[in-house]
């Protein structure tokens, strides 16, 4: 990994999101640093946050894919940038039954005494969208079928996406201080595990177009 150019950290789950991004044309020198940061919440948490302790970026962008709860309105090959991520499946229990962090007391990781807040299920993003109010939900398994979807939509009604990493590297970036952007391209509906359903290509393509206009701005995100 190079350390020249400028100090955003952009991350990619997976190597396959990478060749694709790649495939579309990458990201030119000089604009982020570019790393995968793992499939999932506990290797995306883990790598993010030693990639933070070693370079210490101002700012970090997550690029990759992710499925729509709403394909009518947020349609396959199209991209999101969220202003919050919440997890689903930690505390007691699953599905309806789950009781969260919050219902049981116990944050995830608690207040600092620098005035940082307690985490518990919930985290805001930084984000330049005029569209704001999109919620991307992290799970640690993705959506089966539809019936597992509308479980979780259920208990976060304001979802927008699913995705498998994005609270993970957002809970390493706030114990860290370091503001995050997240944009997923949506590459199929949650739930649907048909791959002939599914357009990574084009999904990927379109969260390069928007990580590339978020990333030539002015090289910083809305904090």
């Amino acid at each position: 990994m190079s350390l020249r150019g400028d100090p955003t950290l952009l991350l990619v789950p997976t190597e396959l999101e990478l060749r694709r991004l790649s495939d579309e044309g990458g990201f030119p020198p000089g604009l982020a640093l570019v790393a995968t940061c793992g499939f999932g919440p506990v290797a995306a948490a883990a790598r993010t946050a030693t990639l933070l302790a070693r370079l210490r970026p101002a700012r970090v962008l997550l690029v990759g894919i992710a499925g729509a709860y709403d394909t009518a309105r947020h349609p396959v090959g199209s991209a999101l940038e969220f202003d919050a991520c919440a997890i689903e499946g930690i505390g007691v229990g699953e599905g309806a039954s789950l009781i969260a962090p919050r219902a049981l007391g116990f944050p995830q990781w608690p207040a600092s005494d620098t005035g940082a807040p307690a985490i518990f299920d919930r985290l805001p993003l930084a984000s330049t969208a005029p569209d704001r109010a999109r919620l991307l939900l992290t799970t640690t398994a993705a959506s089966a079928d539809a019936r597992q979807a509308a479980l979780r939509r259920e208990r976060f009604p304001d979802a927008d996406a699913e995705d498998m990493e994005g609270f993970a590297v957002a809970t390493a970036c706030a114990m860290a201080g370091i503001p995050l952007c997240i944009v997923r391209g949506i590459s199929n509906a949650v739930g649907d595990r048909r791959p002939d359903h599914w357009r990574i290509p084009a999904a990927l393509s379109a969260a390069r177009e928007r990580a590339l206009a978020l990333l030539h701005a002015d090289h910083g995100f809305a904090r």
